[in-house]
């Protein structure tokens, strides 16, 4: 059986920093991400991540995403935990996700940067584990562990069940010549986040996703704001953002989430440089111009004028709703 075309989308040119005030070299990064399904059969699964991978890397990327929990499907979906999942969660390194990310990262030359559920060094009593965004080197070695810190508690996403809340607060890496942040789907959702990593230099922030209907509210798309916030925080904080989502229908328990896709990088001033179908999987390549960062922020020098004397409230617990 002939393998699938892959569906390779390529930024067609790199956009003008509008901000810019002087000439000289400026620094790039080519990064790659890869939009796709869950395939039960796992040799199939791993397959089209490995094309995936190397259509990207043909292209020229030198970092390569993919998406939340790589080798597995969403097993958040019920609220039955980690006991009906029949899955066990991985040791770092040495597990199956990093094995394949060091095999690609190897044979092709590249970065890659993959999710899994990574086992604690102490066994959680309900069986909960991390939600772990990695990133291999083209050696082979492991040179980012990131532990998701946000934990969605909704119908569909009982992540809460599933995932220790993370522990490796906001570390940022050198990759590629650009220095890169490894939060996780949720995370994405929270600018103190994104204000935290462009606070500790990230150039560049990746998500690995998995987002798409809402059981409760089937009639509700919720892909434009998804959209919107990430894009909107990396204006606020002057970096790139790399949202890699999967696709198609997954079902567990009796419920099922369509996962809509529509994986995109964008710059520091809003602009969608490259984006995925919401339906398909494919393989978005962009090159990034690491110095539209300094250019907005010097225009716009949102954290140079920060008040942080003034932010007590926001370690403070939420005020409790007026009883009815």
């Amino acid at each position: 059986m002939s393998e699938p075309p892959v569906n390779l989308i390529v930024a067609s040119d790199v956009p003008d920093s509008p901000a810019r005030t002087s000439a000289g070299v400026r620094p790039r990064v080519r990064i790659g991400a890869v939009q796709e399904r869950w395939h039960p059969d796992p040799e199939l699964h791993r397959a089209a991540l490995a094309r995936g991978v190397a259509a990207a890397a043909g292209a020229g990327a030198q970092l390569v995403c993919l998406m939340e929990l790589t080798l597995s499907p969403y097993f958040a979906i019920t609220a039955d935990g980690p006991a009906a999942t029949g899955r066990e969660p991985e040791a770092l390194p040495g597990g199956p996700t990093y094995t394949l990310a060091a095999e690609l990262a190897t044979r092709h030359g590249v970065f890659v940067h993959a999710s899994l559920w990574e086992a604690p060094n102490t066994p959680d009593p309900a069986g909960r584990a991390y939600n772990t965004a990695i990133c291999v080197a083209p050696g082979g070695e492991l040179v980012a562990r990131t532990r998701k810190l946000h934990i969605p508690i909704t119908a569909g996403y009982y992540e809460d069940r599933y995932f220790l809340p993370g522990d490796t607060g906001y570390p940022v890496v050198p990759v590629a010549g650009a220095e890169i942040a490894f939060p996780t789907c949720w995370d994405q959702w929270f600018p103190e986040l994104a204000r935290a990593y462009s606070l500790a230099g990230a150039q560049v922030i990746v998500y690995p996703t998995a987002i798409g209907s809402e059981p409760d509210h089937p009639d509700f798309d919720t892909q434009p704001l998804w959209q919107q916030v990430i894009v909107g925080n990396g204006i606020a904080n002057g970096t790139f953002m790399v949202a890699v989502n999967r696709v198609g229908a997954e079902t567990l328990g009796g419920t099922t989430i369509t996962f809509y896709g529509s994986s995109f990088i964008s710059d520091p001033y809003g602009r969608v440089l490259v984006q995925g179908p919401r339906t398909e999987p494919a393989v978005l390549v962009a090159d990034l111009d690491l110095a539209a960062r300094d250019d907005w922020l010097a225009l716009f020098p949102f954290l140079g004028t920060r008040r942080p004397d003034t932010y007590a409230p926001l370690i403070e617990p939420p005020p409790r709703s007026p009883s009815p």
